[in-house]
């Protein structure tokens, strides 16, 4: 087959898939198996229902949760003569196309091109969470940096002299006893590095809670002098401590590190991650 011919027919395909992509009400790509059936070489849909069987125990044992890439459903088609009757159809991920795929034989153009198209689909897809993930991350640490300006305030308003003291008391609250240079530690953070730029966005928001309600005590309550600072801010962390045993049981010094926040704004720069909307 001549270049020139192999282009259109991967251009024809390209158009093809494109044109029949859905989307639902929350903005997801989706695609319906009988529209892929004769694309993908299946000529008889039982057979087709075959290799999708095959791409779903693919799915499952990659770790996948088969009922989220695959949905069943029926719809109705015309016969003739007003005649109409259900039939089965299959609503697809472009993960689930991209398992369906792999199991055609890529010596066919079309499926070639199917193959490579849905492989480059999924990629983007998982790069978009990727970077939403990232976006929210950078969000919550900028929050946190301005909640903590407002903390500092505070304790500087009920006569705190020394921070660092007043600081640690509270990450002792939230960490179980800890203090800041065990919690790095612990996680193999460096000491010279800030914690809060080498934590997830669940410990972020933890310690956002933190913050803000031990700046709240210090504005709203008869509070003077180191000591009774550093007690607020560490009953504050034990507390908030208490709610993230009920509620998730994950503690916070059990949570991995994350990659500095340095390198995702460099990345932000670039332009590879989209602005806060927040």
């Amino acid at each position: 087959m001549e270049k020139k011919e192999l282009a259109n027919i991967k251009q024809s395909t390209i158009k093809y898939l494109d044109g029949i992509k859905c989307r639902d009400s929350r903005g997801f790509d989706y695609w319906k198996a009988r529209d892929l059936q004769k694309l993908l070489g299946y000529t008889e849909w039982r057979n087709f229902k075959d290799a999708i069987n095959r791409a779903k125990m693919a799915c499952e044992s990659s770790g996948g949760i088969p009922s989220h890439h695959f949905g069943d459903v029926t719809k109705m088609v015309s016969l003739g003569s007003a005649a109409k009757r259900d039939i089965d159809d299959v609503v697809l991920t472009r993960y689930a196309c991209y398992l369906i795929a792999m199991n055609g034989d890529p010596s066919k153009p079309d499926i070639a091109t199917a193959q490579t198209y849905f492989a480059i689909q999924t990629r983007k897809q998982e790069l978009v969470e990727q970077l939403n993930g990232a976006e929210d991350r950078l969000v919550l640490r900028d929050r946190v940096r301005d909640a903590n300006k407002d903390l500092n305030s505070a304790a500087k308003g009920v006569g705190v002299q020394k921070f660092a003291f007043f600081h640690d008391a509270g990450y002792r609250g939230l960490y179980g006893g800890l203090r800041l240079s065990e919690i790095k530690s612990v996680k193999g953070i460096e000491l010279k590095e800030d914690l809060l730029d080498r934590i997830g966005r669940a410990e972020l928001a933890a310690n956002e809670f933190r913050i803000t309600q031990t700046e709240l005590r210090l504005r709203n309550q008869q509070v003077k002098g180191q000591k009774q600072a550093e007690d607020v801010h560490n009953y504050v962390g034990k507390e908030v401590r208490g709610t993230i045993k009920k509620l998730s049981g994950a503690m916070p010094e059990d949570l991995p590190s994350a990659p500095p926040i340095k390198q995702l704004r460099k990345v932000r720069k670039t332009k590879e991650l989209p602005p806060s909307s927040t």
